[in-house]
């Protein structure tokens, strides 16, 4: 008896301490820093876009011929990107013709494409255009544009030299 008596006692220090160090810290101590952004830092990324997103968006020329879709985003050092790498051609991966052109030759656009027959049909996501405004619409920031834009045709670009990684390894 006087053995359980001394292991239940034990039990309930052990118990009890480490719940005592669980308690809440007095209100007088410092506080870490909120996690919560302020609105001014909100702000700042509003009109951005993920990368991750930009992974296999289709690139299409003035015409609105699809020209193929951006397989990787080349980044430097300072953090900034410095190419697009696009896959021309090709079907399901196969075939596909690696160029990196400079992020200042693609055009973003946040509205769908336009199909070349007379209706006004989208060949990607529907949107809907705002009654006050034929200029805005009332899409989500979704952190993604809808399609890139750049000059010219499928044969032109797979006349550019061939981008291939093991070149830069």
């Amino acid at each position: 008896m006087k053995n359980f008596l001394a292991v239940a006692l034990l039990g309930t220090a052990v118990i009890g301490s480490a719940a005592f160090a669980q308690s809440t810290q007095p209100a007088n101590r410092a506080a870490p820093a909120a996690t919560t952004q302020s609105a001014d830092a909100k702000m700042a990324l509003k009109g951005n876009w993920r990368a991750s997103k930009l992974m296999g968006l289709n690139v299409y020329n003035e015409a609105n011929e699809k020209l193929g879709d951006i397989n990787e985003l080349v980044v430097d050092k300072s953090g900034k990107i410095s190419a697009a790498v696009i896959g021309i051609g090709g079907f399901l991966g196969m075939g596909e013709h690696d160029i990196a052109v400079s992020m200042d030759k693609l055009k973003f656009i946040e509205e769908p494409v336009r199909t070349s027959s007379s209706s006004t049909s989208t060949t990607s996501r529907d949107t809907t255009i705002g009654a006050a405004s034929t200029t805005t619409t009332n899409r989500n920031n979704d952190w993604v544009p809808d399609h890139a834009v750049m000059s010219g045709n499928k044969e032109q670009l797979k006349a550019l030299p061939q981008f291939k990684y093991s070149d830069y390894n």
